[in-house]
């Protein structure tokens, strides 16, 4: 059986230079093409080489039309505004799409839901195992400690990060209302700054700290009277998440059209 062809856009990222790596690594698929934006200066040019490696035979293109078609499964972690585009031409090729780009808005999730009624597509903020085994403690300390306990997201990445809080962040928020049994957007609290009074009960927040090359930390802070639990993860390798998104691929190639999440693939 000939294995699943692999598309991976925004190639000359961070993100990207390490999912082209696990893929070429990986005897499970092929890498057939990889994407950047027009005017880039890889257009054009062998990825390996572009890499600073020795030449592979793929050809870093701005045409995602032409590439996604040989696709069996694209993998993003790009912008919000191409995710979204992406999202529309890898559902007519019939391929998986595995979305790790964060930041998207209801509009943009809209799309995507339109997209996965045509074709299988994989989103989560972050793919890593750990960090979705850490959603699951989430969910299930807070409907056994009750709204009670104020509880609190803290998180820290990179000093080039662009959005916050992060993707993970509100993954965790969220599966931490679903333990009391309610939506984020009933509990969040926005961002802290001045004279803002005392915390709302029952509330979740949210803290985001920026600098040097921190690749992700996330703490959940419940905090009750004269005690405190925190759950805590950190990533040291950003090639967790390349591992993790190159295995939801994979998982992906059976699966009809519909959207997915790491608990699916993971099997949690």
């Amino acid at each position: 059986m000939t294995t699943p062809g692999i598309v991976i856009t925004g190639a000359s990222g961070r993100m990207g230079r390490m999912l082209v790596a696990e893929v070429l690594a990986s005897d499970a698929c092929r890498l057939v093409g990889a994407l950047e934006r027009p005017g880039h200066d890889w257009i054009g040019r062998d990825l390996g080489e572009a890499m600073g490696g020795a030449p592979i035979g793929v050809i870093v293109s701005d045409d995602p039309v032409g590439t996604i078609a040989r696709a069996q499964a694209v993998i993003d972690f790009t912008s919000p505004a191409a995710t979204v585009a992406f999202a529309e031409l890898t559902a007519q090729a019939r391929a998986v799409h595995v979305i790790g780009t964060t930041g998207l808005s209801p509009d943009d999730l809209g799309k995507i839901a339109a997209a996965a009624r045509h074709a299988p597509i994989i989103r989560a903020g972050n793919m890593s195992l750990g960090v979705n085994l850490l959603l699951g403690l989430t969910r299930r300390v807070a409907a056994a400690l009750g709204p009670d306990w104020d509880i609190e997201i803290v998180e820290a990445h990179h000093r080039m990060k662009v959005d916050a809080p992060s993707g993970t962040a509100l993954m965790l928020g969220e599966a931490a209302a679903e333990g009391r049994g309610a939506t984020l957007d009933d509990l969040r609290t926005p961002a802290r700054e001045g004279m803002t009074g005392a915390r709302i009960p029952g509330s979740i927040g949210f803290a985001a700290i920026r600098g040097g090359d921190v690749v992700g930390e996330h703490d959940v802070i419940f905090a009750g009277p004269g005690e405190r639990v925190v759950l805590r993860h950190l990533a040291t390798d950003r090639a967790i998440f390349a591992r993790g998104a190159l295995r939801a691929a994979l998982w992906g190639q059976d699966k009809g059209p519909g959207e997915y999440d790491m608990a699916d693939v993971l099997g949690l």
